[in-house]
């Protein structure tokens, strides 16, 4: 079954990032602003995408989107989200196939995309790791523990 986006899944996402979502049908828009740098990102959830019938057998069950003065960042078919009160932040994520992709958003107006980072770089000694990889692999670490014992299943991460 798809994971889909509960009531009590965008108030947890709105505490996190302190700030309330507005709501337009099946979307759910998030405005965050950090006054002190001048920066700002505007989160989008679409718990419902619909594609036209030639094309139904694609996955589109939602659609989280990042953008800011200078950057669009797009997760199509979301299958799990972590909200941390501690790091403030909230990283929306798809596994598939063995590799990970992360959308991770920030309460101080920041975001960040990391694609196709294979799931066994994310319970890797990251000290090990090229430099380069090692911001992904932390990053994402925190979705390796919730599907250790599912096997590709995906379920809703949120207690």
């Amino acid at each position: 079954m798809a994971f889909s986006f509960s009531d009590a899944d965008i108030a947890r996402i709105a505490a996190v990032l302190q700030t309330p979502a507005k709501q337009d049908g099946t979307l759910f828009r998030f405005n965050l602003k950090n006054e002190e740098d001048r920066r700002w990102v505007k989160l989008e959830i679409q718990t419902s995408v619909q594609l036209p019938d030639d094309l139904s057998e694609i996955r589109t069950s939602n659609l989280v989107s990042a953008s800011a003065p200078s950057s669009f960042l797009q997760l199509q078919d979301c299958t799990g989200f972590i909200a941390s009160e501690e790091l403030g932040e909230v990283i929306f994520f798809v596994k598939r196939d063995g590799t990970t992709n992360g959308l991770v958003v920030e309460r101080d107006a920041g975001a960040s995309l990391y694609a196709n980072v294979e799931d066994r770089l994310l319970s890797a000694d990251f000290m090990q790791l090229p430099p380069e990889m090692v911001m992904s692999s932390i990053a994402l670490s925190m979705t390796e523990s919730l599907f250790s014992d599912l096997r590709g299943q995906t379920q809703d991460p949120t207690p």
